[in-house]
């Protein structure tokens, strides 16, 4: 039913009869079943600022929804869009599709605006001066295609400081305002899930605000090492390094990639020394600082710690209640105190769990229809009184526990070492991780260096083998799980 009453079909019917007055309200109509469609089949996906979104025209089956900021416009069109058209389609029984625009819409183009070729589109926080093809018949690299989407849930408004980040944070607020000129390079360290990509992205948002033509390039190692070698191969070096050194701010997640990649280091210290010498910004985020990345060239572990290195730690308790109380306000949620203090107790790991304990709470909560209080929760995650229910150990809480055991890094495990001193931990922290979490061998394998499923099957046989021939070595390992199992303090079990 629209908002006059009458039944959708019989709104589009007088749409095509009746002017502006009735188009409002029509408007104003299938954008409440649209987004009662979003809230109810998409729960995880929306956000408190959803409610900022406005549709400003429907033509020829395209509905145009203006966005506050171009990172909105840009995450939505990127993530969103088929979502949208879901609810469109079902809200007015027609195949409509759905555009996102930033700013003021035009509803004759229905097009948003595109930057001239020698400026930055701050939607795509890309360099645009590139081509984003080359026809020449060659495989084509797409420059912009590969950088990793600003979501406007990062932003420093969103992130929750405590002791445990209190500097990397500072740091970045410094680095976003005064680019180039404080803690050049920035070098954000830590495990997963604590906030590295949270800072990096809310840097790169500032920047865009308060600079939109702002040549940013934000991106994965792992992108930078691919379209290194693809540039290689198809002979365009020159267009690559143009594309990298002529940015003014320069983000690069999961820098510890390059370890072990001779030529790619050999390339990214010459990107760093041209940018650090016309002052231009460099941030990077690393599961480890920068003397403990494996095999990584000393001229450049010099580089990256020549500017300020920071880390981001588990969060505490305190942390923890903020954290959950913070991504419940941006998906609109109201959550008793309780079930609050029950979540940070139960998950102590990092932030992207609690936030995912939080969806999986809310998707219960949707669909059996019941409130989100401290009876679903204690429900959905399990009662610690409960002595017949074991707690779901993480990957942390395993690679915490052979670490301390073994003396050694996650660097170390994460590394292509094949030292027994390296090899056996590795292979006791997969044996582990396969018996008491829910990552798949891909997923572990993955985690440990790049590895595939069938090497997380050799090690699972492995350890198998051992636990049976060496019982001072089974005793160790099922130590190790038993504190896992019970959920203790990881003592050295040796």
């Amino acid at each position: 039913m629209c908002g006059a009453g009458w039944p959708i079909a019989t709104c589009l019917e007088k749409r095509r009869s009746n002017c502006g007055l009735i188009m409002s309200e029509i408007s104003l109509a299938l954008w409440r079943d649209i987004m009662t469609h979003l809230r109810q089949q998409h729960t995880s996906l929306c956000r408190q600022w959803f409610e900022q979104l406005q549709p400003v025209d429907m033509n020829a089956g395209l509905l145009t929804i203006q966005t506050n900021n171009a990172v909105q416009q840009n995450y939505l069109q990127k993530r969103c869009v088929r979502q949208f058209t879901e609810a469109a389609q079902l809200a007015t029984g027609a195949l409509v599709t759905v555009e996102f625009v930033d700013g003021v819409a035009i509803p004759s183009t229905n097009k948003p605006n595109v930057a001239p070729n020698n400026q930055v589109n701050a939607s795509n926080h890309h360099i645009a001066s590139q081509p984003a093809s080359i026809s020449n018949g060659q495989k084509q690299i797409d420059w912009l295609e590969d950088q990793l989407v600003l979501s406007p849930d990062y932003s420093f408004d969103q992130f929750v400081t405590g002791p445990e980040n209190e500097l990397a944070y500072s740091a970045a607020v410094a680095v976003a305002n005064h680019l180039g000129s404080t803690y050049n390079p920035l070098f954000i360290h830590g495990g997963v899930g604590l906030g590295k990509t949270h800072l990096l992205q809310a840097i790169c948002q500032t920047v865009l605000s308060s600079n939109p033509g702002l040549p940013i390039c934000y991106l994965s190692c792992g992108t930078f090492v691919n379209q290194f070698l693809d540039s290689i191969q198809l002979g365009q070096m020159n267009e690559f390094r143009r594309h990298y050194r002529q940015v003014h701010l320069l983000v690069i997640d999961d820098i510890h990639f390059l370890a072990n990649r001779e030529r790619t280091q050999e390339e990214f210290f010459h990107t760093f020394n041209e940018l650090k010498q016309l002052n231009r910004q460099i941030v990077l985020s690393s599961d480890s600082p920068p003397s403990e990345i494996p095999k990584l060239a000393e001229r450049l572990v010099s580089r990256f710690q020549s500017g300020m290195v920071a880390t981001v730690a588990k969060p505490q308790f305190e942390t923890r209640v903020a954290i959950v109380r913070a991504k419940a306000r941006l998906r609109d949620l109201e959550l008793p105190d309780d079930a609050v203090s029950y979540i940070a107790t139960k998950i102590d790991t990092n932030a992207r769990e609690l936030e995912g304990a939080l969806t999986t709470i809310q998707g219960h909560a949707t669909i059996h229809q019941k409130s989100f209080d401290l009876t679903l929760t204690r429900q959905v995650l399990g009662d610690p009184t409960d002595q017949d229910q074991t707690r779901q150990v993480t990957l942390q809480q395993v690679i915490d526990a052979v670490t301390k055991s073994y003396n050694v890094r996650l660097s170390d495990l994460q590394s292509k070492r094949r030292h027994k001193s390296i090899t056996l931990p590795r292979q006791v922290c997969m044996w582990l991780a396969r018996r008491r979490t829910r990552f798949s061998l891909q997923e572990i394998g993955g985690y440990f260096g790049g590895r595939d499923h069938t090497t997380v099957m050799h090690a699972i046989q492995t350890v198998d083998q051992r636990v049976k021939d060496d019982t001072n070595f089974a005793k160790q390992v099922n130590k190790l799980d038993s504190l896992l199992s019970n959920n203790r303090s990881t003592d050295d079990p040796r």
